[in-house]
């Protein structure tokens, strides 16, 4: 067992019942907390400035990730020594794996990511599903992307499967939350970034947008819910509408593979020497 770790906590804890009540939403907003579970989110928490407030781990997970133990203290977290019976009722997974950190809100000011002057952008306009918006989160890290911006209408950043579907993601690049689709996309655009709306409807071919070198710029993709897409009124805001080519017989794709594809266009177009690139579609 590492050093410094306390004796277990009792479940009647007021720091148990504390951190239970994160898996709301209106507690999680009042506190300006949320829940990071399992081995992967607490380490990338602890490795964020000011952001792992405390720790819940089962001994037989101390003993097992002692080095993020010893990264949690050094970052100053509170640990807490729990049986398998205190971390299920914190925790909100089915199979928990030992380890619940509670953590600061760490979304960054929507003004503050325009300041800095980004080139890529994910833009999660009336995204509800939590799954779908961590996933999203998690493409937009891998393909580079200086920032995400939830808009008010979409799903609660902190909710747990949100946190879970990012992969530790949320801790690695900007996020702004509650930004009126109108002021993310007129924000943008006066910081030279192009808005592009992702449906399967688009006019425009992302292929084509490709081939004609349109994409190496500083680009912000709008994403929209994955039942209904994007409102009109959404897709008229932006610069162009791009639908994702299907050339098989697929109906659609859903929204994380459609924004892994978009993203990482841009990403390649971006990168490329001239600004531009050919078909990633091309063989």
């Amino acid at each position: 067992m590492p050093p410094a770790i306390p004796d277990l906590i009792s479940p009647r804890s007021p720091r148990v019942a504390a951190a239970r009540r994160l898996a709301r939403r209106n507690f999680r907003g009042k506190e300006r907390l949320f829940l990071a579970e399992g081995p992967q989110a607490v380490r990338e928490a602890a490795a964020h400035p000011d952001t792992l407030v405390e720790l819940f781990v089962t001994p037989e997970a101390a003993e097992r990730h002692a080095d993020i133990l010893g990264e949690a203290r050094n970052a100053g977290a509170r640990l807490h020594l729990a049986d398998g019976e205190v971390i299920e009722d914190i925790s909100t997974t089915v199979t928990p794996q030992g380890l619940v950190g509670v953590c600061r809100f760490i979304d960054t000011p929507f003004d503050d990511i325009l300041a800095a002057r980004p080139k890529l952008v994910a833009v999660l306009a009336h995204v509800r599903d939590p799954g779908n918006a961590g996933t999203v989160l998690r493409c937009a890290d891998a393909a580079g992307a200086d920032a995400v911006v939830l808009t008010d209408a979409s799903v609660d950043l902190y909710n747990p499967k949100a946190v879970r579907a990012s992969v530790g993601s949320l801790f690695h690049l900007p996020v702004a939350v509650g930004v009126p689709v109108e002021r993310a996309v007129a924000g943008l655009k006066d910081a030279g970034v192009r808005v592009l709306a992702a449906d399967g409807a688009g006019e425009d071919d992302l292929d084509d947008e490709l081939d004609q070198g349109t994409m190496g710029g500083p680009t912000a993709w709008v994403f929209g819910n994955e039942a209904w897409g994007l409102p009109e009124e959404t897709r008229a805001l932006a610069d162009a509408v791009v639908r994702v080519p299907i050339h098989g017989k697929a109906e659609s794709l859903n929204l994380a593979t459609a924004a892994a594809v978009c993203l990482y266009a841009s990403a390649r177009a971006q990168r490329a020497p001239d600004g531009g690139c050919r078909s990633v579609t091309e063989s």
